[in-house]
């Protein structure tokens, strides 16, 4: 095989046939290609239709929403607002900040987490199949097939069947087929819940989870986001050439989800959610984040390659009013944050959905847009002046991988109010008792000292008061033997003062829903003395938390795990997991549940074990899943102590061979002993394999 160089620069080829080219000839042509791509007439559009809209979004969000976030950071943190603390500092006054709303939101995050996410394990959802699965038509039409045999054994057995009497066969035939569909259903929506959990845990649910909802009691909305695909970076044991194992870093696309700050989202200015109008999200990326968008379906990688030539040394921010306010707010140098030391990259990230006329005028052919006037949902990347990606939405709805909700959601209103917003009122009156009463007590702590500086000696300065202190003074011009120093002791108001913060304190309970004594502060008084009193103040207390809760359910919680599902349903290779299933979150009636559904089980149990009449009813099989979910319920290993449906199946069979056996056996004997003209003897006793009941034998009697 002879190998010559090709007439042009960075090219060879393999017996003239086969051109290879070097690695720096192919980078070369992918920046052509992305420069080229990048200043067609439909991408130069889109940006400049990204950034008019990411202006506007911009605009109606900095001096209203903004400023209400930051107010919330600044409360959390017990930060004055920077023209209020000017005004306090020209005054002289205390700075003091009673820390109400830090207290409220971490009581507020804590009850949520208790309720929704105790533990790793528990899940705020479930499966559960479709009460009435849909019948594919095989199914069906072997229905019809065993119904009409049916129908002819009838005939041909004499029988002559009323209509109703068919009906009524046709039905019993089609509720078995229900039945079993229904079990098939049942352990689908098992194997797929397992599947997506495993999928959440993997995908960092619970850490998103856990920040998203931080977010809900400090800002006015709180967002989460995903699935969402992104090449991540796993260690793996392959297997060499030798037969030996090697541990090496694989790149693997990954399902991810992660909390969106709000302060990085813009909604159009006349949306109620997230599906209205377009949705503009503001990344700060680094070097390593964009590099993982190599790869990943839908980027272009000549695109990413050229905004990490163009920006990876010093970075890419467009700076806008609130990020050096949010970097003081949130304790962070203003200097450095200025300066872009970790060199992050802005990106925008805009979901929406553009007419089909806009796309032609932009330079899309007909073929591409076959309807002008409808409306193509579309995500795209903007960096700069480079567009990194830009794809029709994946959703077959059009919907956006964003769930956002609010402690306190308002109709109508993209932005709701957070337990920082309910008790912002509240928070300035008590830091105003506060700081009254740090100033009252600074003067109630000592007399006031009034003198006459016309009695005072040439170069005497009274600037301290001490005890055994000695006063010069001199003699009075005016004859008038008036004192040349006079004390006066102001008045304490300390306990007025303490009243109005009482006072103000306790409507933050009843402004926020989260009275004092659910974060174990001072118990209550009155109905709080006893327990039961306790536990009804701690139910009525758990209905405005259950508002909350039911605003996660329906809002986050519920179309998260519906992405998800349809995500496998589209993708997944396994027909095993692919079901008709409704989704059901289940944090709201979590409160309830969780203090009496334990006890409840076991008495449930307690009455399947002990009663007859019940085990008779349930049956083997619905006491080992009785067993089966308490176990789980106490974090033990269910497999190894309950068997499965399966292994109960073979022993009740293997049981019902050893009895049918015994019973041949003893009337083969009985049979041999009457015609012999002996009497029968008693048959032994056996026992059941399954419960290890006595058999009786039926023969003896």
């Amino acid at each position: 095989m002879n190998i010559t160089n090709a007439t042009a620069p960075g090219y060879t080829t393999v017996g003239g046939i086969v051109p290879i080219k070097s690695i720096k000839q192919l980078q070369e042509e992918e920046r052509a290609a992305a420069v080229t791509a990048n200043s067609s007439p439909v991408v130069q559009n889109l940006a400049a239709y990204i950034k008019q809209k990411w202006m506007y979004a911009r605009m109606a969000k900095e001096y209203t929403v903004e400023q209400q976030m930051l107010k919330a950071v600044r409360q959390r943190r017990g930060q004055y607002d920077p023209d209020k603390l000017a005004q306090l500092r020209e005054q002289g006054s205390s700075t003091i900040y009673m820390m109400l709303t830090s207290n409220k939101c971490r009581a507020a995050s804590s009850w949520l987490r208790d309720v929704v996410m105790s533990t790793p394990e528990e899940k705020p959802w479930s499966l559960r199949p479709s009460p009435i699965p849909d019948m594919e038509p095989d199914i069906l039409q072997d229905l019809m097939m065993r119904a009409q045999q049916q129908l002819e054994m009838m005939l041909r057995s004499g029988m002559n069947p009323t209509d109703v009497e068919v009906r009524q066969m046709l039905l019993d035939l089609k509720d078995a087929a229900y039945r079993q569909l229904g079990e098939i259903a049942e352990e689908t929506a098992k194997r797929m819940e397992k599947k997506m959990h495993q999928q959440m845990i993997e995908g960092q649910w619970t850490t998103a989870f856990a920040q998203f909802i931080d977010d809900l009691v400090t800002f006015p909305s709180a967002v989460l986001k995903g699935p969402v695909v992104r090449n991540r970076p796993e260690l793996k044991w392959v297997k060499l050439p030798n037969g030996g194992y090697d541990l090496q870093v694989q790149k693997t696309l990954a399902l991810e989800w992660e909390r969106v700050s709000p302060f990085n989202l813009y909604p159009a200015p006349d949306a109620s959610t997230i599906n209205d109008g377009y949705l503009i999200e503001r990344h700060k990326l680094s070097r390593a984040d964009l590099h993982e968008l190599i790869g990943v379906d839908g980027y272009s990688d000549g695109a990413i390659r050229q905004v990490l030539e163009a920006y990876g040394k010093g970075g890419l921010r467009e700076w806008i009013y609130v990020d050096l306010t949010r970097a003081t707010a949130e304790g962070k140098s203003t200097t450095a944050a200025g300066q872009n030391p970790s060199e992050l990259i802005d990106a925008l990230q805009f979901w929406g959905s553009v007419q089909g006329r806009l796309l032609i005028d932009w330079g899309m052919s007909p073929e591409e847009v076959p309807d002008p006037m409808a409306e193509y949902p579309i995500e795209a990347w903007l960096i700069g002046t480079w567009i990194i990606k830009a794809v029709i939405n994946p959703d077959p709805l059009g919907r956006k991988p964003y769930y956002k909700t609010s402690y306190e959601e308002v109709p109508g209103a993209f932005w709701g109010n957070s337990v920082a917003d309910l008790c912002r009122d509240v928070q300035d009156v008590c830091n105003a008792a506060a700081r009254s009463l740090v100033n009252n007590m600074s003067l109630a702590s000592g007399p006031q000292v009034v003198y006459n500086i016309d009695r005072l000696p040439e170069g005497e300065n009274i600037t301290q008061l001490y005890p055994w202190k000695v006063w010069q003074v001199t003699a009075d011009p005016l004859g008038a033997n008036q004192t040349p120093v006079s004390f006066y002791q102001p008045n304490s108001q300390a306990n007025e003062l303490m009243a109005v913060y009482e006072k103000f304190a306790i409507l933050a309970d009843e402004y926020t829903g989260i009275p004092r004594y659910m974060t174990g502060g001072a118990p209550a008084g009155g109905a709080g003395r006893t327990a039961s009193g306790m536990s009804m103040l701690m139910t009525n207390a758990g209905k405005s938390i259950k508002q909350v809760i039911s605003n996660i359910d329906e809002h986050v919680i519920k179309p998260c795990i519906d992405r998800l599902y349809y995500y496998n349903m589209r993708y997944s290779d396994d027909p095993d997991l692919k079901g008709d299933v409704d989704i059901v979150a289940r944090g709201a009636s979590s409160i309830m549940e969780k203090e009496t559904a334990q006890q409840r089980r076991n008495e449930f149990l307690g009455l399947a074990l002990n009663s007859p009449a019940a085990q008779q009813v349930v049956g083997m099989e619905g006491i080992a899943e009785l067993l089966r979910q308490t176990a789980m319920t106490l974090d033990m290993n269910v497999d190894k102590i309950v068997p499965s449906v399966e292994v109960m199946k073979a022993k009740a069979a293997q049981a019902a061979q050893q009895q049918q056996a015994m019973m041949a056996q003893e009337m083969a004997q009985q049979n041999g002993q009457a015609q012999a003209g002996g009497t029968p003897p008693a048959a032994p006793g056996g026992q059941n394999l399954m419960d290890g009941s006595p058999v009786v034998n039926r023969f003896s009697q």
